[in-house]
């Protein structure tokens, strides 16, 4: 399915009035905002203009699924790290854990997201308001709740990423800096308005959409991502119960779901244009190629260099680690050979160049076809010369990750039950893989923790599972994790949280700074 022209045109010119606005210093003319939100043109806008914080980005900016969460999140992992092409120092130091409160990535994440949030506040309260009879109370209803679906995700990944964070929920107006001081809100407090922004959202969204509506958030996704928010604090039952309003009833049957959505026969197909806004995709960030700049930036960054008709950059790699006597281990060599996800979409180890050649490098000589693994899942094939323009979507969630956060949530109450292995096996049968049926509780845990890492690699979901995922003996993760790759900087609990920018602190005398920073 196709995504229409118009609706990332008006992303984009919405984007452009926000970021351009301060230009001119002493402008002949201002609008002030009371002002502007008059039509039903300007609520649509000002709604789209929170999408924009998900896939904007270019050449001088990136946001959270446009590169960001890669460059300042995911490096730090034990899936991925800087490759040749990322030449940025400041990203290179945090991928081993050396980042600071001044670090580059640790402010542009914190400013991406507010900026996103300011966005939604501004339509959530503008938007109601609006007198023109052309805007329904039906669409002013669906449009508040676009607002609060996506307000709701951009608190959820701060308050992983920070903690206890300043809850804003109107458009500030002040004149000194003292006007926009804000204390922090309690990480209870922040996850109770992510709860009841995606609540709101899941009773006023519609099921589906169609045309040039494709792509918006719906019922279902706010269901999902509120499954995701209730797993991520330990609240199974709630998970579980929110994950089955998405998947339908046990046995989780292909055609339960009251929102139509499936798995795809295809693990490829999840990632490849000509499928986007297909069933498996719940809510994705939305890209498109040859489209005022609106490619997708992530497909470049995992493609090899000097590939004759190819640009790529190589700036996404996959970690090499030792393991054994094997000195270049990585996650693609835990996939099992049978695997269909390996080679199927996640990665490819040659490229065909545009003089006939096929392009690939080895990791080890010494080892036959110990081939480089390049991270696949944003290639577009209509768009091989020029990568950048990448039609491919990111996703925000999937299908498939509601099987896996039903299976992880059931698990954890009540063991690998029935209703457990029916999420978990359609997932691994899809991969081709053999489904379990006599696993004990922590063998289950473990077993979901590799497959979820498998079949989620590279989609902005390692870091925040490794600050999440608990061992056996509730031991979070991501310490043993990281040291067995090679990132021994690793610290906890400093690293499960991020530092507070200094320059949002330097801003705003309230912000108090992380333990351990």
């Amino acid at each position: 399915m196709k995504t229409n022209d118009k609706y990332f045109l008006l992303v984009l010119i919405a984007g452009i009035i926000s970021s351009c606005a301060k230009l001119k210093e002493n402008p002949d003319s201002f609008i002030p905002a009371q002002e502007y939100y008059k039509t039903k043109a300007d609520a649509v806008n000002a709604v789209n203009a929170v999408y924009f914080l998900l896939n904007s980005g270019g050449t001088s900016v990136q946001t959270p699924y446009n590169t960001l969460f890669a460059t300042g999140m995911d490096f730090m992992s034990d899936d991925l790290d800087p490759g040749p092409g990322a030449t940025n120092p400041d990203v290179r130091s945090q991928a081993v854990l050396n980042h600071s409160s001044t670090g580059l990535r640790v402010l542009q994440l914190w400013q991406q997201h507010y900026a996103g949030i300011k966005k939604a506040n501004i339509a959530i309260d503008k938007v109601p308001v609006i007198a023109d009879p052309a805007l329904t109370d039906e669409l002013k209803k669906r449009l508040v709740g676009e607002a609060k679906l996506l307000r709701g995700l951009y608190y959820f990944n701060l308050v992983r990423l920070y903690g206890a964070v300043p809850l804003i929920l109107h458009d500030q107006e002040g004149v000194t800096i003292t006007d926009f001081a804000i204390e922090q809100t309690p990480v209870t407090g922040v996850y109770a308005q992510v709860e009841k922004d995606l609540s709101d959202a899941a009773s006023a969204l519609p099921d589906s959409y169609s045309g040039a509506d494709l792509g918006r958030a719906t019922a279902g996704a706010a269901k999902s991502l509120l499954a995701k928010v209730y797993l991520t604090q330990g609240k199974w039952t709630e998970a579980v119960l929110k994950a089955e309003e998405v998947t339908g009833p046990y046995p989780y049957s292909p055609g339960a779901s009251p929102y139509k959505y499936e798995l795809f026969a295809d693990y490829s197909q999840v990632f490849l244009p000509a499928f986007k806004n297909g069933k498996e995709h719940i809510l994705s960030a939305q890209f498109k190629s040859n489209s005022l700049g609106q490619g997708n930036n992530q497909a470049p960054r995992g493609a090899r260099t000097g590939v004759p008709g190819m640009v790529g950059i190589y700036s996404d790699q996959v970690r090499f680690y030792t393991q054994g006597t094997d000195k270049n281990f990585s996650i693609y060599k835990l996939y099992s050979a049978n695997d269909k996800r390996k080679k199927n979409g996640t990665f490819v180890t040659r490229f065909l160049g545009s003089d006939g050649k096929w392009y690939g490098d080895l990791v080890d000589k010494a080892i036959p076809g110990d081939s480089i693994p390049y991270l696949n899942k944003y290639w577009d094939p209509a768009q091989a010369a020029n990568l950048s323009e990448s039609a491919a979507n990111v996703p925000v969630i999937r299908f498939a990750e509601v099987l896996l956060i039903l299976a992880e949530a059931e698990n954890e109450i009540n063991g690998p039950s029935g209703k457990a292995y029916a999420a978990y096996n359609r997932v691994r049968e899809r991969a081709g893989l053999t489904p379990f049926s006599t696993l004990t509780k922590n063998q289950f845990r473990d077993s979901l923790y590799l497959d979820r890492r498998l079949e989620l690699v590279w989609e902005n979901q390692r870091w925040f599972d490794l600050i999440r995922e608990k061992d056996a003996a509730g031991k979070v993760i991501l310490e043993d994790a990281l040291r067995k790759v090679g990132k021994t900087n690793v610290s906890v609990p400093k690293h499960l949280l991020f530092p507070i920018p200094q320059q949002e602190i330097d801003l705003n005398s309230k912000l108090k700074q992380n333990a351990g920073w």
